[in-house]
Formats: structure tokens, sequence, C-alpha cells
């Protein structure tokens, strides 16, 4: 037995079924995007409405910090975004390519200021910020000029997210089972 392990994992089949959960989750919202993407909607709401709180909680508590502005904009512009998803459903499912690659364009251009700053504090990881900035303005402009692809890709980026965490929670069952067997 590996002595950084002194004892064996249990439960080492449960991250394998959650794989196996997410993996066919994400093979039915392939299935169904229509009615995937409507169920999409009401969870960016949400996301949207919640992380608008915690943002503007966060740029509050750190008012200390240089540009904490931004991240205070950056909240109270999820927060409205996210009232106005869960005023209106069917606007929602409508317009949502829209507003996320509006909000994609923000981060992208907040990412951007970062990358600035950064490379002014002599930090020399400044370049991928910069370079993931102006790719996520590129892909916002393409959402938000042709909201269908903004639509499909919002739900395949989703599915395929979800298998790879499913496959990743199974190779993380296989390695526990390792464990066990050491």
């Amino acid at each position: 037995m590996n002595e950084s392990y002194p004892k064996p994992y249990k439960y080492w089949f449960l991250p394998i079924i959650t794989g196996i959960i997410f993996i066919i989750s994400g093979i039915y919202i392939f299935r169904t995007p229509l009615s995937s993407y409507l169920a999409l909607t009401m969870l960016f709401a949400a996301i949207f409405f919640i992380s608008g709180i915690f943002e503007i909680v966060n740029a509050l508590s750190n008012r200390h910090f240089q540009n904490w502005g931004w991240a205070l904009v950056g909240g109270i512009i999820d927060l409205i975004f996210g009232i106005i998803l869960m005023a209106s459903p069917m606007l929602t499912a409508t317009f949502l390519p829209i507003y996320v690659g509006f909000i994609i364009m923000f981060r992208s251009i907040t990412g951007i200021g970062h990358a600035i700053a950064l490379k002014e504090m002599n930090v020399s990881a400044w370049i991928a910020p910069l370079i993931f900035g102006i790719l996520g303005i590129l892909l916002s402009l393409l959402m938000i000029f042709n909201p269908l692809i903004g639509g499909l890709t919002i739900v395949y980026y989703t599915a395929f997210s979800i298998i790879m965490f499913g496959v990743l929670q199974i190779i993380f069952g296989i390695t526990l089972k390792k464990l066990k067997q050491l």
C-alpha cells in the first residue's frame, strides 16, 4: 500500500457513476438543443444575477485596490442583466446570445485592461490575458452579429464541457481505484 495514503479510498466508484451521468447529460443536450437552450436561458439568468451580487460585494470590500471600480461596474452590469433575463424568459431566449456576447465583450475588454496593468507592473505573464482578451472580443462580435451561431455555440459548448467533466470524473474514479489497489 502507498505510504502517502494509509487507508484505501472507499467509494472510488462514485466519481465514475457521476462521470457517466454527466456524459449522458451532455449527449442529451447535444440531441435536444432547443429544449436545452431554453433551460440554459434560466440557468444563465440565475448565474448573472448571483455573480453580479458577489462581484458587487467583492468590489466594495476591496475598494483599497486600484481599479476596484471596474469590478463594481461589472457586478452591476451582471446584476442588471440577471434581473432582465429572469423577468422575461422569452426575451431571454431570443436575445441570450446577444447578452452573452456583450458580457463576453465587456469581460474581454476588462481582461485587456488587466493585461495592460500587469505589463505596467512588469509582470511577465501579461501576454496571455491580452491574447485571450482580443480573442474574446472577436468571438463576442460573432455572437452579437449572428445570434443563431451564438445560441448554438452556447448549447454545444455547454454539452461538450459537461461531457469533458464526465470523462474527467471517470478518470478520477479509475485513479482512485488504482490507489485502493496499491
